[in-house]
């Protein structure tokens, strides 16, 4: 038996009344049990607030940034919990002297990316000089009440519906549908592509780069506050007592 049966084995002991401690036999859990356990729960009540962020941007060697913001909070008083939606487009200070030069990289394979659960991060590289980020934060906090969520800023995104953005850079596109919420990137010049998207339980993270010198950020943030719960002494009490019950049992 490896270590953590054997740790799952002591966390069911606990569980078991002092009193019937002695006729308690710990056995072997199989590894088919152990695959449906998905961690710790959360008692109802608890998350007061929820929220999501996602933004991706491309800049290209001119200095050509094009990118968006989606931003959406849930919180008690939230009728309809909606997305909205910040473009971003600026043109930098290339020259035509200084165009970029059309990508010339070649990626092969990587179909079945799409195609992944659960969260999957990628960057794919046939050029020179570029920078690609795929970062995820969540963030946890415990409040006493939910905090004042800011004014909604932006364009909202209706299920169904799509928000685009053109410029230098490339063209944008950020989706809702069916499946959850999509930002992607076509860069201009063969540069490459980028992709975030949020939704079925999973969340992608892709970027292929042909050309050189550009700079890739997909960021997803996941901000949960929790409502302050003391537990009561005889909980703890309780707690500690069947912990001491298993040290007649040689753990």
């Amino acid at each position: 038996m490896n270590t953590q049966q054997w740790l799952l084995a002591v966390c069911l002991a606990a569980s078991v009344p002092v009193h019937a401690a002695p006729a308690f036999q710990p056995i072997e859990v199989k590894d088919s049990e152990l695959s449906t356990l998905r961690g710790r729960f959360v008692m109802p009540g608890r998350i007061i607030s929820f929220g999501v962020v996602m933004s991706t941007t491309w800049q290209n060697a001119n200095g050509d940034m094009l990118g968006a913001r989606a931003n959406m909070q849930v919180q008690s008083t939230t009728v309809t919990p909606q997305f909205y939606v910040q473009t971003f487009n600026s043109k930098g200070s290339g020259t035509a002297d200084l165009a970029q030069n059309p990508g010339t990289g070649i990626v092969t394979g990587g179909a079945g990316l799409t195609t992944t659960q659960g969260v999957t991060q990628s960057v794919r590289a046939a050029g020179d000089n570029n920078s690609a980020y795929n970062n995820v934060d969540i963030n946890v906090s415990q409040a006493s009440a939910a905090p004042t969520p800011a004014a909604p800023q932006g364009q909202v995104l209706a299920p169904g519906s799509t928000i685009t953005g053109t410029n230098g850079a490339g063209s944008l596109t950020v989706a809702s549908n069916g499946s959850g919420v999509q930002m992607s990137i076509q860069a201009n010049n063969n540069q490459g592509t980028t992709s975030q998207a949020l939704g079925q339980g999973g969340l992608s993270q892709l970027t292929t780069l042909l050309g050189g010198s550009n700079q890739v950020s997909n960021l997803t943030q996941l901000n949960v506050v929790m409502r302050n719960n003391v537990p009561a002494s005889g909980n703890i009490d309780s707690g500690l007592s069947q912990l001491r019950g298993l040290r007649n049992m040689g753990y």
